[in-house]
């Protein structure tokens, strides 16, 4: 009998690896919730990043390393948001299948229209993309697209339960849209607002809402304001009011903080990714609190 329910035990475990097929490593919080959306159990999922981590500044450890090494699919946003570690972590991991051009390599960036393109690329402007501004996350719409190009890749890489991602991709799909019709609606009083931002990763959110980006924090992406750039800000502000400052938890709250004190206006945290406040724990539950803050600041 204990033999028995021995090779039971074991039937069951085995089934349970066979239906989580692939091992998927996401780069960024996001693109980890929108695997696991598309997924479900057929995939283990886990991000190389945490919401209170700047993308852009990560280091390759070699715990990150060895998570690569087994990974079937790596999910990034692209457009060089993860240039400074990226290629080291494929590199170092030795795994060919998630190396650049191959089917293991996905980039979300791809499959949007990117904003804020320059036309030249000058090192002394500061962090600037070549192909674009990489915060794509702000806009919940562009989640879309990448959702039908993940959910095709997912097939590929996993043929035998293609029908399930397309499955789950249509269910995604069809919650996606019904929560941004929704989340526009509530959002109307946001239009035209006058903010000031930390850094160029509300240029996607403030595009989709008709926020008006009066102002940025620092004075080049990636460039901590200096008390004399704030001074100058704060005069700034004097002659063109803003409402609201906003700025995501991995950054320094004292620029925001020192200048809303002086303008009289509030400094908001918004979460920017799954896992940026106790509230935003999925991809639904974010701009369910990304609205909630901006409406509330407003009051």
């Amino acid at each position: 009998m204990f033999g028995k329910l021995i090779f039971i035990a074991g039937l069951f475990l085995a089934a349970q690896s066979a239906n989580a097929a692939l091992n998927v490593l996401a780069c960024e919080p996001e693109w980890a919730s929108l695997t696991q959306e598309l997924a479900g159990d057929l995939a283990r999922v886990s991000s190389a990043t945490t919401a209170r981590q700047d993308a852009h500044h990560i280091e390759a450890r070699p715990s990150l390393i060895a998570r690569a090494r087994n990974a079937d699919l790596l999910v990034c946003t692209g457009a060089e948001l993860e240039i400074g570690w990226l290629p080291l972590l494929q590199r170092e991991s030795g795994n060919a299948r998630i190396q650049v051009g191959r089917q293991g390599a996905f980039e979300a960036a791809r499959y949007v229209r990117m904003l804020e393109k320059p036309a030249r690329v000058d090192r002394a402007q500061g962090d600037v993309h070549p192909d674009g501004n990489p915060h794509l996350i702000g806009d919940p719409r562009n989640l879309l697209p990448v959702a039908n190009a993940l959910a095709q890749r997912l097939a590929e890489l996993d043929p035998a339960n293609a029908a399930q991602y397309a499955a789950r991709n249509q269910a995604f799909q069809s919650r996606m849209r019904a929560a941004i019709t929704r989340w526009e609606r509530e959002a109307a009083g946001l239009r035209r607002v006058p903010v000031v931002v930390h850094h160029k990763n509300w240029t996607y959110l403030g595009n989709w809402l008709g926020l008006n980006i009066v102002a940025d924090l620092e004075p080049k992406p990636g460039v901590d304001p200096s008390a004399s750039f704030l001074a100058s800000l704060l005069d700034q502000l004097k002659r063109q009011p803003a409402r609201m400052i906003l700025r995501a938890g991995y950054q320094s709250a004292k620029p925001a903080e020192w200048l809303a004190e002086r303008a009289g206006i509030p400094a908001v945290e918004l979460p920017y990714t799954v896992g940026g406040s106790s509230a935003a724990q999925d991809l639904f539950s974010l701009f369910d609190d990304t609205l909630a803050k901006l409406t509330g600041a407003l009051k």
